[in-house]
């Protein structure tokens, strides 16, 4: 295993072992959002073994853990990582590929799962100043696990929180810690079209709502091209189309899907506002009637300068400067993260997970795959930046 040489002077061999066997335990046996009972089962059992301060079950299938710190009295600082998997057919041809059909860890929690609790295990054999809650989150993947672990006030006194996330854009060693958005605030939409059907022979005796439609989905794409000036990250997709049941009947309804991705929550407003305009006037032009109705998703994740200066400091101190660099472009996904951010300072980070001579692969793709070596350098990077951001906090 190729290392970095100070993060690998903090892994015994059986320490890696035994966290790479962990990660392919969890990546052979993926579990959906809010269903990993195992996998929390699993974990829990991993944390036990530090004998933590406290170790409890939260938010359904979460677990908590606190790792004692130098000084009782110290600011808490908390470690996030994500346990859920997706429902892709996986295709990697792993040695340790998903044995549940239909469901993979294409997005690496399995990876953040296994660093978190590495990072337990550093900070249990070399304490921080203070105390630090180990966050083990469920369904991150459907925007929920992150309110449901704040509403079990397991995170209550918290003042700093770090997590981070495997991109196989860049190779084991480099690490992205900026401050500002990192990842879009994520909407779901959903628009019914309700007119009149009949034969499709006689479409005049019909008020058609697959044409409105038609017209609905070309005018959406005005509000990121039209109403939002060219610097501004936003995007309008819609994902699903159904309606009709057979080629010569005009359905009476379609319904249409979508996302709506936005990093500020002025830009969030525009889209919102603007499609319910568009929506409307369109089913009016067409005689038609819009039923438009939007589920709010996770916020913007930002980061706060504050806590990305830890974070780099922790990277730095390990893996030199030149491992520090910046984010490739906007973000439009989401990342229910974002959720902490909004009552915790903190600092969301990405870890490179590419392996030496390995390709970029997609997250949710069936080939996904974080090289294993990501496990400690997340580790070791996560508990660092917990040590220097509870000794700051002290002062």
């Amino acid at each position: 295993m190729n290392l970095p040489p100070r993060v690998a002077a903090l892994f015994s061999p059986e320490m890696r072992e035994r966290l790479t066997a962990l990660r392919r335990e969890l990546h052979r046996h993926p579990e959906l959002s809010s269903q990993e009972e195992e996998t929390a089962q699993r974990l829990y059992e991993e944390l036990a073994a530090l004998e933590p301060a406290a170790l409890d079950r939260v938010a359904g299938t979460g677990v908590v853990a606190r790792i004692r710190g130098r000084d009782p009295g110290a600011p808490v600082v908390a470690i996030r990582g994500d346990i859920d998997a997706l429902p892709i057919q996986e295709g990697t041809g792993l040695p340790f590929a998903s044995e549940r059909p239909g469901i993979m860890h294409a997005c690496g929690h399995d990876v953040h799962a296994a660093w978190t609790v590495g990072a337990a295990h550093l900070l249990s054999k070399a304490p921080g100043t203070g105390d630090v809650c180990i966050v083990l989150q469920p369904a991150e993947e459907t925007g929920r696990g992150a309110l449901a672990v704040l509403a079990s006030g397991a995170l209550d006194g918290v003042s700093v929180i770090f997590g981070a996330h495997v991109d196989r854009r860049y190779p084991v060693g480099q690490v992205v810690a900026d401050a500002g958005p990192l990842a879009a605030a994520a909407d779901t939409f959903e628009i019914e079209l309700v007119g009149s059907g009949g034969h499709g022979a006689r479409p005049h005796e019909c008020i058609d709502p697959i044409v409105g439609a038609g017209a609905l989905i070309g005018a959406v794409q005005t509000i990121t091209s039209r109403r939002l000036g060219p610097a501004r990250a936003a995007v309008v997709t819609i994902g699903t189309v159904h309606g009709g049941t057979a080629a010569n009947i005009i359905p009476d309804r379609v319904k249409l899907a979508g996302t709506l991705r936005a990093l500020d929550p002025e830009t969030r407003q525009v889209l919102q506002r603007e499609l319910r305009r568009i929506a409307e006037s369109t089913a009016a032009a067409y005689r038609l009637k819009a039923t438009l109705t939007i589920e709010p998703g996770p916020p913007p994740l930002v980061n706060a300068p504050e806590a990305v200066q830890w974070a780099r400091g922790a990277a730095a101190a390990l893996l030199g400067g030149g491992s520090l660099v910046p984010f490739a472009g906007p973000n439009m996904a989401s990342e229910d993260y974002a959720f902490y951010l909004e009552k915790i300072r903190g600092c969301f980070l990405r870890i490179g997970a590419r392996e030496e001579g390995g390709e970029p692969i997609p997250a949710h793709s069936p080939r996904f795959y974080a090289a294993e070596e990501s496990i400690f350098v997340g580790a070791a990077v996560l508990a660092e930046a917990a040590r220097i951001a509870s000794q700051e906090l002290r002062g």
